[in-house]
């Protein structure tokens, strides 16, 4: 119940049933169910059945912690679907401080449509934000919000306010909302009849339900801290698309306040993945704010493991200069083109997997340093076994290494102008490293023919010579 709730309580009973009270709290307390403390909130959802589970739970998580940082006059909430792990919800509630409230996700009649993205399949669960009443307004949020300050004042505003960064769409990533049964009953009936929505998902559902938006006035606290009636748009300031900030470097919106910045760009580039920085600059202020609350004590023990195997993998292929000759016997005919064309596919796919492999073996969620430290780590110590085992030379090898790390360093420098300065400095880049890649590519092949040609890995069959011992040695 809420605050006013408990008050008129206590006015009603009498003093003497305050014991009673106490325990009523208490039994909901063990159970695992916090009451309101405040009159709004602020509140997620979290579901289960992507792929991106565990990187959306972090999020969250990490959100919640940086509006818990800031101070905020509200209750946290998070809208979980019942097949949340208990341990999650546990995390949420004690570790975070959040008041969870667990709903059965809403069927989504229009996962049958042609365009029907799969991530959206359980983002209705969204319009379980109006049956929070125990609140008087709740601000709603997607995991992927940045806030750089305190945006309490939002509670002061109407039914329904939101913020257009498309010019004539809202977006659902933030919006105020005053919860009610009534609201809430009416959504579930027009999802059941399938109202028309364009995307199938939260966006264009509650967009339909909310048409007239756009034509509603602008949203400005009132200083005497009143709350507003009706719905209102509200300032750009309150949800910045990040491309904004990608376009103009360090750029703010001069029409209101900078709060809160927003990623609904490509999914496999918001800012909690490792390798969304410094490819988008803004990931690092997201990964600053997890070190400040949430830290990274539950994917370093994975990290450590793969930085000493890789460590391994390096000491092992310098001592050990494995080869291939004992494998490989030189035969007449069209089977010798075969054998040299096959051993020169293998060569070049071992040196791809040697970068490509360890980009998928690290946490998603790790620091974007730690996550490009190791991948570095990684990829030179896969690239010691194909230098090794194909005794190719070692600076075209490491070309890619050496191109991938200069990358890093451009994208990563912080004095740009703008975000189009900066692209033309990595497309600069990229085309100046192109000749020398074409130039270790070609004495790769080159290394590959000589030792073909030698019989290094291909020595004749008994009674004919074998090439000179030692040949295969690396030096």
């Amino acid at each position: 119940m809420g605050r006013r709730g408990v008050g008129l309580g206590l006015g009603g009973i009498g003093g003497c049933a305050l014991p009673l009270l106490l325990l009523l709290l208490l039994v909901l307390g063990c159970e695992g169910k916090r009451v309101a403390v405040h009159r709004n909130a602020y509140a997620t959802m979290m579901y289960m059945g992507t792929p991106r589970d565990y990187e959306f739970y972090i999020a969250a998580r990490v959100m919640l912690r940086s509006l818990k940082h800031l101070n905020v006059d509200a209750d946290l909430v998070v809208i979980a679907s019942m097949d949340v792990p208990p341990h999650w919800v546990q995390a949420l509630e004690e570790e975070d401080g959040a008041r969870v409230m667990r709903v059965e996700n809403i069927k989504n009649p229009y996962g049958g449509e042609n365009d029907f993205g799969w991530r959206f399949r359980l983002t209705l669960n969204k319009i379980y934000a109006w049956k929070l009443v125990d609140y008087e307004r709740v601000v709603m949020l997607d995991a992927d919000n940045l806030f750089l300050q305190k945006t309490d004042e939002l509670f002061q505003c109407g039914q329904f306010c939101a913020v257009f960064i498309n010019p004539c769409i809202f977006h659902t990533g933030l919006f105020v909302l005053q919860p009610s049964m009534e609201v809430f009953n009416d959504m579930v009936h027009e999802v059941e009849i399938k109202r028309s929505n364009p995307d199938g998902a939260d966006q264009g559902f509650i967009g339909g339900y909310f048409p007239d938006l756009l034509d509603r006035p602008m949203f400005h606290p009132p200083v005497n801290g009143t709350r507003l009636d009706g719905t209102y748009r509200l300032p750009l300031g309150y949800q910045m698309d990040a491309s904004y900030y990608y376009l103009k470097l360090r750029w703010s919106v001069p029409c209101g306040p900078n709060s809160v910045i927003t990623f609904p760009g490509a999914p496999w580039l918001k800012p909690w993945y490792w390798w969304s920085w410094p490819v988008l600059p803004l990931g690092i202020q997201w990964h600053k704010q997890r070190l400040q609350t949430l830290g990274y004590g539950t994917e370093m023990s994975i990290v450590l493991i793969q930085a000493i195997f890789y460590l391994g993998i390096m000491a092992v292929a310098r001592l050990a200069r494995p080869n291939l000759s004992k494998l490989c016997y030189r035969r007449e005919g069209k089977s010798v083109f075969l054998i040299q064309t096959g051993f020169k596919l293998i060569a070049i796919w071992s040196i791809l997997a040697a970068f490509v492999v360890p980009f998928f073996l690290i946490p998603h969620t790790v620091h974007p340093v730690i996550g490009w430290s190791l991948y570095l780590l990684g990829a030179l110590s896969l690239s010691c076994i194909a230098i090794n085992a194909f005794l190719l030379p070692v600076l075209p090898v490491l070309v890619p290494w050496l191109g991938i790390f200069g990358t890093l360093l451009v994208m990563a420098y912080p004095w740009y102008n703008d975000g189009v300065v900066r692209a033309l400095s990595v497309f600069g880049y990229a085309f100046c490293c192109s000749p020398f890649l074409w130039v270790s590519f070609v004495k790769i092949m080159s290394s590959l023919n000589v030792s073909l040609e030698r019989e290094a890995f291909l020595p004749r069959l008994v009674g004919e010579n074998a090439s000179p011992a030692g040949f295969n040695k690396l030096y």
